[in-house]
């Protein structure tokens, strides 16, 4: 089977290819047989009853400062492509969530993935909310007296945008830290969005999990370890990943979400669990997988492409 594939991603020429999960699937899509079209999310367009994007034919290949070659730049027809991979980082903001609608207008005759429509729908954050049982407390709240009465309940909170990435924004507050009100301002002066807290898991020092799963089904995890005097873990800001293997509570949360995840179309996902605790569903822009393969040789790409081939035939 080879298939026509267009990836709407954020520019290709800064990417860690030894990192970059978005490269690692175009690269496995390629040893499959499947041409690739590239474009950035600016360049995708409504016209007319026809969703369009402006970029280029692409080619990747594994070598630093070397890692891709494109064609003639061109206009084509989203419609025509037989998968539009939607991989733009967030902020999950107006300009992602538009991109989303105008994806809706192909899928599913056009599979985009992960499902633009139920992304769009569930976000990292909240998605976590329909599974309480599995979570540490949250609240997602703008009022500065409701965040100060969850602290007073909760004692030491983890305070972080509603909609933010890569560990952006992200403090920790002592159940006696005097500057709640003052970062409440600030967040507030930024948008009118809430805010998520949630109790502090102590738990986080020995790291944070993110777990990948494939269709629903758990492939493998990595460890992300904070680096020394940090709370977040998050690769963009330090923390080191590390070889780990699933644990039958790891096992249990995904038995819990994944159904639901493969009946909305969320083909790559990676949850975030600390302990024992699930605190973040990301089917946005996930990562990890050239991690986990080079900890334990699991071809994720591969797992993943098989899942879109068996959807398209």
């Amino acid at each position: 089977m080879s298939l026509k594939v267009a990836i709407q991603m954020d520019p290709i020429g800064p990417i860690d290819i030894n990192a970059d999960s978005s490269f690692r699937i175009a690269e496995e899509a390629q040893a499959r047989g499947h041409s690739l079209f590239y474009y950035t999310p600016d360049m995708l367009a409504y016209r007319e009853g026809r969703v369009t994007a402006r970029g280029w034919p692409l080619t990747v290949r594994r070598v630093e400062g070397d890692h891709f070659a494109l064609g003639e730049r061109t206009e084509v027809d989203l419609s025509e492509f037989d998968v539009v991979w939607l991989r733009q980082d967030p902020p999950f903001d107006m300009g992602y969530i538009t991109t989303t609608h105008i994806l809706d207008m192909i899928h599913p005759k056009t599979l985009v993935v992960n499902d633009p429509f139920w992304v769009r729908n569930y976000p990292e954050k909240l998605l976590v909310l329909n599974f309480p049982d599995l979570t540490p407390p949250t609240m997602i709240a703008r009022d500065l007296q409701t965040l100060r009465d969850f602290r007073e309940v909760h004692g030491d909170v983890i305070l972080k945008p509603l909609y933010g990435n890569g560990g952006a924004g992200v403090f920790k507050l002592h159940h006696a830290d005097s500057n709640l009100a003052s970062l409440h301002e600030l967040f507030a002066g930024i948008n009118r969005e809430p805010l998520i807290m949630q109790k502090f898991l102590p738990a986080v020092s020995k790291g944070d999990k993110r777990v990948i799963l494939v269709d629903g089904e758990p492939v493998g995890a990595i460890n992300r370890v904070p680096a020394k005097g940090e709370t977040r873990s998050n690769m963009h800001v330090g923390g080191r990943p590390e070889k780990v293997d699933l644990t039958d509570r790891d096992r249990e949360i995904c038995a819990a979400i994944g159904p639901l995840l493969r009946e909305k179309g969320q083909i790559f996902v990676g949850i975030d669990v600390i302990g024992d605790w699930l605190t973040e569903i990301n089917v946005t822009s996930p990562t990890g997988i050239q991690e986990l393969e080079r900890f334990d040789g699991t071809n994720v790409a591969a797992k993943i492409w098989e899942a879109i081939e068996a959807r398209r035939a």
